[in-house]
C-alpha cells in the first residue's frame, strides 16, 4: 500500500481543485517528502518544432522544502541535472534548481559546473519573449551570462498534483542553544542505532541572505541527513545533510541576484550548524558556523 498521497491539486490556471493549501503546509511542517506531478505536451514544452503532440507525465522530486511563516510552502529540486528529453542530458553540465511554490509559480537557478566563459555582470537581465511557447510566462530574469543565471516564471502545466509521503516521526526538538523542548536525545539515538533515516527541520537557516536580514520572515528548511555520529560520553549527536539550496524566504519564493546559494550542512544536537557554502557564481567553497533550533525526524 503506497505511502504517497495527493494533498492538493491545481488546474492549468493554478486554481485549487482538490485538497487544500492547509493540508500541504501541515504535511510539510511534519517533514513530509514532496513530489509534484505535472502534465504537458511534447511540442508545447520540450521541442516546439516537433510534430509530436504526445502527452507527457512528469513527477519531480523536491529534496529541499521550505515552510515560510507556517503558511507558505515551496520545494526545490536539489539533485537534478538538466535532461534533454527523450535522449539524454542537456549540452552543458549544470544543476537545475527548479523551485515550485504552492500556488504553481516556478523558478530556476542554474549554476554551471563545466567552467565555461563568464561574460556578464550581476543584476536584472532582459526578459526574452517566447512566441512559440504561449504557456511559458517569464516574470523576470537575473544574472544572464554569469555562471549562475536564474529566472522566475510560470508554465501553464495542464495540472499540478502536490504529493507527500507523511511518514516521518519527530523525536527531538531543541532550541538554538540545544535546550530540549520536546522529545529526547535518547529517542533519536535509539532510532539512529536501529538504522532509521533522519530528516532535519532547521529554523531560520536563510536569515543572512539578502540586504535586510532583520526583515526575513520566520522559516523552516527541511532536508534529509546522511551519515550520522553519536559521541557516547559527551552525549552529542551530529549528522551531515544531503545537498541543499538556500533561498531568501519570501511569499512567494523567488530567485534574484545574490539571494541564493547551495551547499551541505553539518548539524549537531547542541544547535551548532556548519554550512559548507558553494558560491554559485564562482563555485568556491567556504564554511560558516551558526546556531539554530532544529527538529529531528526519523523513519
Amino acid at each position: 500500500m503506497t505511502t504517497w498521497r495527493c494533498v492538493m491539486e491545481l488546474d492549468a490556471k493554478r486554481n485549487v481543485v482538490a485538497g487544500s493549501t492547509r493540508e500541504l503546509t501541515d504535511a510539510i511542517g511534519r517533514a513530509a517528502d514532496l513530489r509534484i506531478y505535472t502534465e504537458f505536451l511534447h511540442n508545447e514544452h520540450i521541442d516546439v518544432d516537433s510534430p509530436s503532440a504526445e502527452r507527457i507525465r512528469e513527477v519531480a522530486e523536491f529534496g529541499v522544502t521550505y515552510r515560510v511563516d507556517q503558511t507558505w510552502v515551496a520545494g526545490i529540486m536539489s539533485l537534478r541535472q538538466p535532461i534533454e528529453l527523450p535522449v539524454g542530458f542537456g549540452p552543458r553540465s549544470s544543476m537545475s534548481f527548479f523551485l515550485y511554490n504552492q500556488d504553481g509559480t516556478q523558478a530556476i537557478a542554474r549554476p554551471y559546473l563545466d567552467g565555461g566563459p563568464v561574460e556578464a555582470t550581476l543584476g536584472p537581465a532582459p526578459v526574452q519573449s517566447q512566441p512559440k511557447m504561449p504557456k511559458y510566462h517569464v516574470l523576470d530574469s537575473w544574472d544572464a551570462g554569469t555562471n549562475a543565471p536564474s529566472q522566475n516564471f510560470v508554465y501553464d502545466f495542464d495540472r499540478f498534483r502536490y504529493c507527500v509521503n507523511d511518514s516521518w516521526r519527530e523525536v527531538l526538538n531543541h532550541s538554538v542553544d540545544g535546550h530540549v523542548t520536546s522529545g529526547s536525545l535518547d529517542e533519536l539515538v535509539d532510532a539512529f542505532s536501529s538504522g532509521c533515516a533522519i530528516k532535519l527541520g532547521i529554523s531560520n537557516l536563510c536569515a543572512d541572505l539578502g540586504d535586510a536580514p532583520n526583515r526575513v520572515p520566520d522559516h523552516e528548511v527541511f532536508v534529509q541527513g546522511g551519515s550520522a555520529y553519536y559521541y557516547t560520553d559527551q552525549k552529542l549527536f551530529m549528522i551531515g545533510s544531503h545537498p541543499l539550496v538556500r533561498v531568501r524566504p519570501s511569499v512567494p519564493m523567488r530567485y534574484a541576484s545574490h539571494n541564493w546559494d547551495f551547499g551541505w550542512l553539518m548539524l549537531r544536537s547542541d544547535g551548532r550548524v556548519v554550512y559548507r557554502r558553494c558560491d554559485p557564481y564562482t563555485l568556491k567553497f567556504s564554511d560558516h558556523a551558526s546556531q539554530h533550533a532544529i527538529r529531528w525526524f526519523v523513519r
